[in-house]
């Protein structure tokens, strides 16, 4: 196998098991959050964070476009500025707008392989804006998508705070 083949398989296999959580929210679920502890997503802002999880980061490691402006420096960034607090994240308005988005952020992090291919994947390396440390581009995208696969299992869990009925196969049957 090499990299392209393990990084689509992954990604096959994650945002299939990550739609079919999806499916378990109801849009009148999304302000949800657990109650204990602190600094919890809602259900919404978590739905929101799957669908830019992983496509949107491979973009930025394989393009250099991270979206941000121009001048730009992460390095500048105060820590909360850099991983803001929970209630300062951006939400979505319906499962419906996450099941779209969860597409589109898929279809970009296969375009994103293709673009590198597999000789960019195994000898370019890449360092992200919170990790200046140099790794293969293949690894910076298999980082993306095991990124996916945490929150995958946070909407898992979720699901099991409000009592749904999810087992270990709602968490691995992609």
């Amino acid at each position: 196998m090499n990299w392209s083949e393990i990084l689509k398989a992954e990604i096959e296999s994650t945002y299939k098991t990550a739609e079919g959580l999806i499916d378990l929210v109801d849009d009148s679920e999304l302000s949800w959050k657990p109650t204990s502890g602190k600094n919890w997503m809602t259900v919404g802002q978590l739905l929101r964070h799957l669908t830019d999880a992983c496509g949107a980061p491979c973009k930025g490691f394989v393009t250099g476009d991270w979206g941000m402006p121009d001048g730009f420096d992460p390095s500048k960034l105060e820590p909360e500025e850099m991983l803001p607090p929970a209630e300062k994240l951006p939400t979505i308005d319906s499962v419906a707008e996450a099941k779209r988005l969860l597409v589109e952020d898929k279809n970009l992090a296969l375009a994103m392989i293709a673009k590198a291919g597999e000789e960019g994947l195994t000898s370019r390396t890449a360092s992200a804006p919170w990790d200046p440390q140099q790794m293969s581009l293949g690894r910076r995208l298999l980082q993306m998508i095991a990124h996916l696969a945490q929150h995958k299992a946070q909407l898992f869990y979720y699901l099991k705070l409000q009592g749904k009925p999810v087992n270990t196969s709602h968490l691995w049957a992609g």
